[in-house]
């Protein structure tokens, strides 16, 4: 790929006992910033005081990376490490989460599932990306293996009210948005700011136990259920490299209020595949997204609630009208009612102890290749 074309994806990485710090990846090779830009704010173990430095910082090192790529110079390639002998970290400390539901064909689909004789979408879902606060000290990296949680529900057999490890344990596949610039309490920011206050982008699997989120969600919405676990891949994509990913968002009717009004709307255009054991289960597109990732930033910070340096939002379930594009194993399976089968025979309904799920992405690059987001993927481990 022409150096000019190059994502530059930023994380965090630690070689043997070293502490860790930041790094972008080059093809299968991480370059250590610190080191070769000589600046102290990528020796640090998060992303945050170079994030919070803004957009201005932001494109002024991508700009001096390129150049440095570019030229080819001889002293830059002491500053790499393969990625194979890196040990990647979480790449921001999260300061807040917060998680929307903005797939039309998913809250279409979980509606018709949970409310099969009602409309399958509550009033309120065409006029605002609904959402809510997730618990950001369980965000974890990639690779992290997840606890099969324990909680409050009714035994889909007996139905009686049971304290013990979900039997239905679930994800769903989304992309995660990194807010870099803050904002002050009490403002607003517009749809036409996303890009003066977000970052990039990560893959983001929301881990949900389907039984616990049943059982407590009225009428306050998804709390012990979802925040078990949260797990976000390592690079983080700035939307700078994602500029020939932008298209058209989708048609939204009726026409969203002003406050979620922009003067250039725009979306992604970034595939994304679901694997179970290795198995390919689904290939949810994000271009089809109802809510836009501006107009949920927009929403987030219109009662005056303010940004922070390292606010994650993740998008919600990406999903599409048929089982080739389902982002949830509630859909794929449809609640257990319609199991997957597996290479060897195994069926799934939901998730068992010692699955691995993983999720990767890509996205147009501007000379016409495919800009790779990596993975993030997680093992289930057994209740204690």
């Amino acid at each position: 790929m022409n150096p000019a074309f190059l994502p530059l994806p930023f994380g965090v990485f630690s070689v043997g006992a070293e502490r860790p710090q930041v790094g972008v990846a080059v093809g299968d090779r991480v370059l250590d910033l610190a080191a070769a830009l000589g600046d102290p704010v990528f020796d640090n173990p998060n992303l945050n005081p170079f994030l919070s430095r803004g957009p201005g910082a932001w494109a002024a090192t991508r700009a001096a990376l390129l150049a440095m790529l570019d030229t080819g110079q001889a002293d830059v390639e002491r500053y790499f490490t393969p990625i194979a002998d890196v040990r990647l970290h979480l790449p921001i400390e999260v300061a807040d989460f917060v998680d929307f539901y903005s797939s039309l064909e998913h809250a279409s689909n979980a509606g018709r599932i949970f409310r099969p004789n009602e409309e399958p979408l509550k009033p309120n879902w065409r006029h605002l990306p609904v959402g809510y606060h997730g618990r950001a000290g369980t965000i974890v990296v990639s690779g992290t293996p997840i606890r099969r949680p324990r909680g409050q529900y009714k035994d889909p057999g007996s139905g009686t009210l049971c304290y013990a490890p979900t039997s239905r344990l679930d994800i769903e596949v989304e992309l995660g948005f990194i807010v870099g610039k803050g904002s002050a309490l009490g403002s607003t920011v517009t749809v036409d700011e996303f890009e003066q206050h977000v970052f990039g982008a990560v893959m983001l699997l929301d881990w949900s136990a389907r039984d616990i989120q049943a059982w407590e969600y009225v009428p306050l919405g998804p709390f012990l259920g979802k925040s078990f676990a949260t797990t976000v891949s390592p690079w983080v994509i700035p939307l700078e490299s994602l500029a020939a990913a932008k298209v058209a968002p989708t048609a939204q009717d009726p026409a969203p209020m002003p406050h979620l009004t922009g003067t250039a709307p725009f979306s992604y255009d970034i595939t994304l595949e679901l694997r179970l054991n290795d198995h390919v289960v689904s290939a949810p597109s994000f271009a089809g997204m109802y809510w836009t990732p501006a107009q949920q930033l927009a929403h987030m910070t219109s009662n005056g609630a303010s940004l922070r340096t390292g606010d994650l939002f993740g998008t919600g379930t990406i999903s599409s009208w048929d089982r080739s594009g389902y982002g949830s194993f509630l859909e794929l399976t449809w609640n257990g009612e319609e199991p997957i089968s597996l290479p060897g025979g195994d069926q799934r309904q939901f998730l068992q102890d010692q699955d691995v799920v993983s999720v990767s992405a890509t996205a147009p690059a501007p000379d016409g290749g495919r800009i790779e987001f990596g993975h993030a993927s997680g093992r289930v481990l057994p209740a204690t």
